[in-house]
């Protein structure tokens, strides 16, 4: 495959980091961004510090996103595709407890964040030769089913289905293709928890299953290895048997 440029937001921990990693064992060469540089700089030592560049970029801040995208321009005249995976998960307090504050950090990292650099992809995308790319926003299980507790993050990810719709179709005729991988119960520090017992529905505590994130790198990459004339639009990669599927 021919050099192929990628930005992965939240790209230095978790998922991202599993994301990362199975794209630049397809050929890209991979931007990773987050809000701490040393986290960044280690993630790409530990992959491969000739095919990840750390870029460091706070998403919810629109100035810093632009500055990530021209920084990418500059450097490789050109973007294939953009992984919105960088997201924030709010205390977990009763609806009526939470406060504006935790609110406005999940809707701005969460939502207002890829919007952002979805815009700037966009831009990008559009104006170079080839045109086209691809973008995979992370959706989370949430994007479907909530969690107890959970509105900030749950609002978050039902509307990041609306952008992926949205931005699918204003992509198509740019060779844009848009699409949303769904994830459940991937091992990270956000789910390090799980294994000691959940909230569930019914207002019980359950530990619950988790899987390896390479699970979840390489599935993105599948996506990102496709032609611009073909698109994975969702696809849901969960632990089996999480309480997720009947009534849980």
């Amino acid at each position: 495959m021919a050099e192929k440029i990628a930005v992965v937001t939240g790209g230095g921990t978790g998922v991202g980091k599993a994301m990362t990693k199975a794209l630049v064992e397809i050929g890209f060469t991979v931007v990773i961004s987050g809000r701490r540089q040393e986290v960044l700089e280690a993630a790409a030592q530990e992959i491969d510090p000739a095919a990840v560049h750390p870029v460091p970029a706070d998403v919810a801040d629109r100035a810093s996103v632009a500055a990530l995208f021209k920084a990418v321009e500059d450097k490789f005249s050109r973007l294939d595709l953009l992984v919105n995976n960088a997201g924030i998960f709010p205390p977990s307090v009763p609806l009526e407890e939470l406060s504006e504050a935790d609110w406005n950090a999940s809707v701005g990292v969460n939502l207002s964040g890829a919007f952002y650099c979805t815009q700037e992809a966009f831009r990008i995308m559009k104006a170079q030769t080839p045109q086209g790319g691809r973008i995979i926003n992370n959706g989370s299980i949430s994007a479907t089913t909530p969690r107890p507790n959970s509105a900030p993050y749950t609002a978050t990810k039902h509307a990041i289905t609306g952008l992926t719709k949205s931005s699918s179709l204003d992509g198509r005729r740019f060779d844009i293709a848009v699409g949303q991988i769904d994830i459940g119960n991937a091992a990270s520090e956000m789910t390090g928890k799980m294994g000691h017992g959940v909230p569930q529905a019914d207002g019980s505590m359950a530990p619950e299953p988790t899987i390896d994130a390479a699970h979840i790198g390489r599935a993105v990459a599948y996506m990102a290895s496709l032609p611009l004339d073909a698109n994975v639009f969702t696809m849901t990669v969960m632990a089996n048997q999480m309480p997720f599927v009947g009534r849980g």
